[in-house]
Parts: structure tokens; sequence; C-alpha cells
């Protein structure tokens, strides 16, 4: 809920993709922070589909003997208020490397000078106000202001349409004019505060500049700029496309560029904002990723369009996930990786990062959904011409369905993957069931009913080789009666037999009375050669069930070994 710092007005407030870690850093684990706005939370395939989570893929298989720890902290509709305010509690985490994708949302973004949640256009106003924010005086007074606010006011802006359509109050916004400068003023002077606390701290930091989709984005706002002898926006966007057709790629370029520029919505930001990163990187001796740069080689003609971008800035999947290749990229330049050995090649690592991807079908329809929900309101389509949510959104499948309760607040993500899992399950689809699973254990790796949940489908399976992992990573988070006899059966069967003594005697502490468990423990005493342990626990295991398959062969072989 951290959000709420910036948000004073507006309704549902955005969350962060929830990414967690333990709260004393263990040793042998590498943790990396992640700030930004929604384009380094991932959006519209939050949570999966940021590029933090393509990083800390790569770092799970390539480091497997590495704790690790990516935290994606950005949030929705936030700017370097948010950074500069939040750095001081990510550097108390002991991090070991910070990644940092901002920039796009510095004029409506939480606090922004174009924003509707505003605080002024004062800089330093603006973050003393978010330092004394930390007092509950404070929060108690702003509250009560905003609540008397609302039992006076009949606007509600605040509640209607997509959080990009009801952020943005000072929407036009010139090139080159006064509340141009200030947005740019802004941005470097909280970034220039952030490095220094990151610098003072002595923690690695990423930086990158901006990526927006340039050939397929029409300008917002094409208005004549009263400031300046500037031409339109969409006079200037129709000549790039003319060059770009007549195979002149660098004119079409500058063309698209600076049709961006001219947009009098500031939603993409101006290339002063990477020229202020670049100043940012010098002055800070800080590696900064030229993503703008890198990405046009994956480009068609070699300038981004829908190739990447799902709309004017937010990446689709291929997007995010070369953006965390670019950013990994940077990371084994500079040698800000484990220092553990690799189990996997450099050569080879991303091809088996992206095959070994998580992520689902409801999640791709979930990020659809949401495109085509924020395309269909402002400034994508006039007020006029917006369509009913139920008109766009067609339900042709009941992934559909899932995905449409998620888009519309009816159900969490966590539910729908957990529905969908199930209903796999009953329909006998066993491995699309496993992968929603392995989905949710990913996000939420702490749940340990998830563990218990595919280890018990498994074991129902005789998939016990499979089972194993699952069973170790839920005894690791909460040793049960459950985890603890499967591990000790399945152990018994790989001829561990004191590892699987261990797990069955534990599982007894829990439930003395399962005369499978005692059957089995007696089998890894006398395989163990102590025979009168196992004579003692196959009776118990007959004094429960005096019909137990096997038991009483058993007990007649070891009556004998024990009279020798």
């Amino acid at each position: 809920d951290f959000a709420k710092r910036y948000f004073y007005t507006v309704k549902n407030v955005p969350k962060s993709i929830q990414d967690v870690f333990t709260i004393e850093k263990k040793g042998n684990t590498f943790r990396v922070f992640v700030l930004g706005g929604s384009s380094a939370a991932g959006y519209p395939f939050m949570p999966l589909g940021s590029f933090s989570r393509y990083v800390r893929r790569r770092l799970e298989l390539t480091y497997p003997n590495t704790n690790i720890e990516v935290m994606n902290v950005s949030l929705t509709a936030v700017n370097s208020f948010t950074i500069r305010d939040i750095i001081p509690d990510v550097l108390t985490q002991s991090p070991d490397l910070i990644l940092i994708y901002a920039g796009h949302n510095e004029y409506y973004g939480a606090l922004g000078i174009g924003s509707m949640e505003s605080l002024g256009k004062s800089r330093t106003m603006v973050n003393f106000l978010l330092g004394v924010n930390n007092y509950k005086t404070t929060q108690l007074i702003r509250n009560s202001i905003k609540w008397s606010l609302k039992q006076i006011s009949s606007d509600n802006k605040n509640s209607k349409g997509t959080l990009m359509s009801r952020m943005a109050e000072e929407q036009s916004i010139p090139y080159n004019s006064e509340l141009f400068y200030l947005g740019i003023e802004q941005f470097e002077g909280n970034m220039t505060d952030a490095l220094a606390m990151i610098a003072e701290a002595k923690v690695p930091v990423i930086l990158s500049t901006l990526v927006s989709n340039l050939k397929d984005q029409p300008p917002f706002i094409s208005k004549v700029n009263k400031l300046h002898p500037y031409p339109k926006a969409n006079k200037v966007f129709t000549e790039a496309k003319k060059e770009l057709q007549l195979g002149n790629i660098n004119i079409a370029d500058s063309l698209f560029r600076f049709a961006k520029e001219l947009d009098h919505l500031r939603f993409r930001a101006p290339n002063k904002v990477n020229d202020a990163l670049l100043r940012l990187s010098e002055k800070y001796k800080t590696p900064i990723v030229k993503a703008d740069s890198l990405l046009n080689l994956y480009s068609p003609q070699n300038i981004i369009g829908d190739n990447l971008m799902v709309d004017h800035l937010h990446f689709n999947l291929k997007g995010y996930q070369l953006l965390g290749k670019v950013f990994f990229n940077v990371m084994n330049k500079n040698n800000y990786l484990p220092r553990t050995k690799k189990a996997i090649p450099h050569n080879q690592q991303d091809s088996i990062t992206i095959s070994n991807y998580i992520f689902s079908e409801l999640d791709s329809t979930i990020s659809d959904f949401k495109i085509s929900l924020l395309k269909n309101d402002w400034p994508f389509v006039n007020q006029r011409n917006k369509k009913d949510a139920s008109t766009i959104t067609h339900l042709n499948n009941y992934i559909d369905t899932l995905a449409y309760r998620f888009v519309n607040g009816k159900e969490e993500w966590e539910k729908v993957h957990r529905t969908l899992a199930v209903t796999y399950f009953g329909n006998d689809q066993f491995e699309k069931g496993k992968k929603e699973i392995d989905l949710l254990i990913h996000q939420y790796p702490t749940v340990v009913e998830y563990q218990n949940f595919i280890s018990n489908e498994l074991v129902t399976r005789k998939r016990f080789d499979e089972a194993l992992s699952y069973l170790d990573k839920g005894y690791q988070l909460k040793p049960d009666y459950f985890f603890c006899k499967w591990l000790g059966i399945i152990y018994l069967s790989k001829n561990k037999f004191e590892t699987s003594i261990k797990y069955l005697e534990e599982s007894l502490t829990y439930k003395k009375d399962d005369a499978q468990v005692l059957y089995n423990l007696s089998g890894a005493y006398a395989k163990s050669k102590k025979f009168a342990k196992a004579l003692k626990n196959i009776n118990k295991c007959l004094s429960i069930s005096p019909n137990y398959n096997g038991a009483k062969i058993l007990k007649g072989q070891l009556e004998i070994l024990v009279i020798k």
C-alpha cells in the first residue's frame, strides 16, 4: 500500500507487483531492487512480464546455488518524486544492485507538474511534504482534509476511466515552454538526489535511457505552439511516414522523434530526459543501458514501433524480455553479477531464459484486455467514441471469462490462476494445471499451500521424482506431516535410508498412528540393519492396521533377524 504516500485524491491507487524478499538478508543472497513507473513494472503484463522477471529468471537459471531476490517496487503513474522518496528505504535492505528505468511519467505522474495529484510546482516543497508524510500526525491531517473535500465535492473525475486518463490535469504542455523545462528540472533534480544517496551507500546502480513508440504512435495533441514557430506535431509525423516509405531511414527517424517532442501531451518522455540521464550517468560514473538505440536494432528499419510496443510507451512481452537482456548485458559487463559459479555459459543464457520463461495463456489474455480498455479511453479515443467495455472484451472461452473477472476487479490475479489450475486438473489436463501452479509458486514463493497442492497431485499420480523438489521446498517453508511423510517414503525408494528415517520419524511427531509411515520406517531401519527398531515399528503398524499389506511378512522376517 505504499503508493498511498503519493496519491491523495485518485481512487484505486496502483499496487506493486508483490515481489517478496526475506526480512533478514541471508548469506549467499544476491538482492536486486528495480525502480520506475508502469514500464518498469511491466504493464500490461504484470506481474510476470516485467523486464525484472527476465533478469530474475536468468539469474535463477545461471546461478542455481545463489539465493536470488529481485524486487520490483515500480508503480504505475509515479515519477522521480517516488524514486527519490523510496531510495532510503531501499538502501536499508542492503541491495547488491539497483536498476532504474524511469522518466516517462515526469509530467503527469503523481505529484508531477501536470498531474491532478499535485502539491504545487516547487520541487523542494513537494519533497519536504513527502518527508513529513512519514509522521502519523501528518497522515491524520492529510486524511481529514481528503475526507472533508470528498464530502463537498461532486467531481467524479478521479474515479472514472483508466488511471492514465485520470492523472493528466495540465494536458497541454508545449515544447520548450516553462512547464516543459520545469518537468526536466524536476526529473534531474530528484534523480540527482537519489543517485547521491545511492553513491554515498556505495551500492551499484544502472540507469537506462527511455524507449517510446516512434513509428506507430501518432501525436496525441497536435497544436500550434504559440511560444515558438514550430510546425504541428501531426504534420511532422506525416512527413516522417513519407520519408520512411522513400527509404530515407535517418531522416524519418529524426522526424518521428521531433513529432514526439512537439506532441503537447507529455506521456512520452522528451529527448531531454534521456539527455539528463546521460549527464547523470557521467556525473556519478554510473553505467547506463542505452535502451533507446539498442532496441532500435531489433526493429524493422531500425525504428521502434508496434513490433516491440503495445501502445505509446509500454513494451510487448518480447520488448520487455529484450529490455531485460540489455540490462543483463550491462550487469555482466560491469561485473555486477553473483560471484558464485555459473551453471550456463553466457552465450546460452538468453535462449535458455526465454525457453524457461514463466508466463501463461491467461496472462496473455489479461494483457490483451488491459490494452483494449486502455485504448478505449482518452487520449486514444474521444469520450464520445468510447465503447462499452463489454463490446471490446469478447469472451470466447473459459480463459477469457477468468481474464475478464480479473480485469474488472471481480477476482484477484492469484484466484483466477488458481481456479484455472483446479479446472485443468479436474479435466485431466495435468501439465496445464501444473504450469499454473508453477506460475503461482514463482509469483508467491513463500506460500506453502501451493507446494502442498502440487505435491499431493504428483504423489497421487505416483510421479514421485517430480514431487520431490516441491516436497522439499514445502518442507523448507513449513515442515508438516505430509511433507515429512512423502519425503521419507521417496528417499527410502532411492535407498537413502538415513535421510528417509529422519523424515519419517519427524512425520510421526505430527501424526503417530499412520500405518503407512510406520511400515516404511520399519523398512528403512531394516535396510540400515537396525532390526530391533524395525521390529518395534512394524509391531506398531500392525497394532493400528492388522491387515496392512506386507506387514505380517516383514514382521516374520524381522523376528528371525532379531533372534539371530
